[in-house]
């Protein structure tokens, strides 16, 4: 393998506003429930847009916001996104190694792009691929509540697509498809890249690249076809230019358009991906990978989460579940980077998820997707004594 390991990442990038410990029970609350799929409500743990819960509630989302937090400001302003939070989190797994992490995204000239653009920098990120245009950057309201689910937290995001419906694959150059690992991102919130990435996948994988697709909930395909399943592009042959496939449970069964974790597996293998991971909050991270892959043969994906981690949080932190997703596939793409670094002839799936679970975790010790270290390599070293006690916990 090259010497530098060179990760490409485009989709969702935004900043979000977290109001934690906003009850899904309040009296207050209630009204603005889902009461059936894409009726424009709030939905704990999926995704509706601004428009569209405007329309289902008759009300200014401003005069909602406010009632529903009882009038607080955000308790964080952060950078999020399934495209760009789990780029930074490789990038900072990734301190000791050799690796070139680029994002290609958009925002708006406006207060929130400069900071996205600001964040960048910071990052060590280069910026030339990070677009700025006239209109409004994306954004998310994301309301928390620690106790939901029996304290195992759970988030509802209300979003604004701006700025990201212009970006399209003319904004993708010959270095993206020239990487070692093409990552999208999010793209349903992207939707350009979304609907092309059919195209775009297979203009990777033909340059060589290994593929990654993470997942969000694709509201927009909610709303339009509530009944029937969510298209990966414009067909199922975008499954078969995919190497590995990160979603969650909920987003996994919309894109099957399966009832059971099981089914959508089976769905997933059949369709022609080379690897899935399917995670699922606090209970087991499943999956497979096929022979012949970058990750050879696991029929029977199924690990637990981090006992250390869990133990920990039911102690009670001031943070959240948001970027937990996020953050999971970062590990599992900063541990593949690494093993391709390594010249591994293979790729362990088992190891990468490894990482990816203990990063999920370690990211509800804080508030938002992503962490600003206080020193270069921080992050990697506060995390690394879990990673160890988690590979003991699964024996690896």
């Amino acid at each position: 393998m090259d010497d530098k390991i060179k990760i490409s990442v485009t989709g969702c990038c935004l900043v979000d506003r977290l109001y934690n410990n906003i009850s899904f029970t309040d009296p207050e609350f209630l009204p603005y429930l889902s009461k059936r799929r894409g009726d424009g409500g709030l939905t704990p743990g999926q995704l509706v847009f601004k428009e569209e819960f405007e329309h289902f509630c008759g009300e200014k989302f401003s005069t909602v916001l406010n009632k529903i937090t009882k009038g607080k400001e955000p308790d964080k302003v952060n950078l999020g996104g399934p495209g760009v939070v789990p780029l930074i989190h490789a990038k900072q797994m990734l301190e000791s190694t050799v690796a070139e992490c680029n994002f290609y995204g958009t925002g708006g000239n406006d207060h929130d792009g400069n900071y996205i653009l600001s964040v960048l920098k910071q990052m060590k990120l280069p910026v030339e691929n990070y677009h700025l245009s006239g209109k409004t950057t994306p954004s998310t309201i994301v309301l928390s509540d620690p106790n939901y689910d029996n304290g195992h937290g759970e988030r509802i995001f209300i979003n604004s697509i701006e700025a990201a419906w212009d970006f399209g694959p003319e904004k993708l150059d010959r270095g993206f498809f020239s990487s070692h690992v093409a990552v999208f991102g999010g793209t349903a919130l992207v939707p350009k890249i979304h609907d092309n990435l059919n195209e775009l996948l297979a203009k990777a994988k033909a340059a060589g690249s290994i593929t990654v697709v993470n997942t969000v909930y694709d509201f927009r395909n909610e709303k339009s076809n509530p009944d029937k399943k969510w298209p990966l592009g414009k067909t199922d042959e975008s499954y078969r230019y995919t190497d590995l496939l990160i979603t969650d449970y909920e987003e996994a069964l919309r894109l099957s358009g399966k009832e059971s974790v099981v089914d959508a597996i089976k769905y997933f293998r059949v369709a022609g991906t080379g690897a899935a991971i399917i995670t699922n909050g606090p209970k087991n991270v499943v999956g497979f990978s096929k022979e012949g892959t970058v990750f050879g043969e696991i029929s029977d994906l199924d690990l637990p989460v981090s006992r250390e981690i869990s133990g920990e949080l039911k102690k009670g932190f001031p943070g959240d579940t948001t970027g937990c997703g996020d953050n999971f596939a970062g590990g599992v793409i900063a541990s593949l980077a690494s093993q391709l670094q390594k010249g591994d002839d293979q790729v362990d799936l088992k190891e990468a998820c490894a990482l990816g679970i203990v990063s999920g975790g370690f990211s509800c010790f804080y508030i938002g997707g992503t962490y600003f270290e206080k020193y270069r390599g921080e992050k990697l070293e506060l995390l690394m004594p879990y990673l160890k006690n988690y590979k003991k916990q699964i024996g690896i």
